[in-house]
């Protein structure tokens, strides 16, 4: 199973302000205990909003809208993506964690979609292009 482990932003991340020394050494360890779980399949801090845009859809019309965001609480600071056996893996993972912000902060799991969440509507033809697609974006970062 897969999951995307999201961390939310908090003033300090969204204002620009880089983490500390200790902190990027304690990250450091943990996701090296990550990689050598087999567990870690990526994982990567965020710019802040400030420098962010959003495409916004309506139709076939197409608004970009320049950043900062508003809500704080709302937005990514960072992320990893798992690889684990179960929900509970993926909760305990992220329990070892240290505290990504220097103020409180709040890090959301959530499970990413397989080919087989999709049913009867994810054709093999579609099924063979995901397959297809999935293997000439390995190959490029081989």
């Amino acid at each position: 199973m897969k999951f995307m482990v999201i961390v939310k932003a908090s003033p300090e991340s969204e204002a620009g302000k880089m983490p500390s020394e200790k902190l990027l050494m304690e990250m450091g360890k943990y996701n090296e205990e990550l990689v050598k779980a087999g567990v870690l399949l990526a994982g990567e801090g965020l710019h802040p909003s400030s420098t962010g845009v959003r495409v916004q859809f309506s139709g076939a019309k197409r608004t970009v809208v320049d950043g900062p965001f508003a809500e704080t609480k709302e937005l990514i600071a960072g992320f990893w993506l798992f690889q684990v056996k179960s929900r509970e893996e993926a909760i305990e993972w992220v329990r070892r964690c240290p505290n990504p912000m220097q103020s409180d902060s709040e890090i959301e799991i959530r499970q990413v979609f397989e080919a087989q969440d999709f049913g009867a509507e994810f054709t093999p033809e579609l099924r063979e292009q995901e397959e297809r697609l999935r293997a000439q974006v390995a190959q490029r970062q081989a």
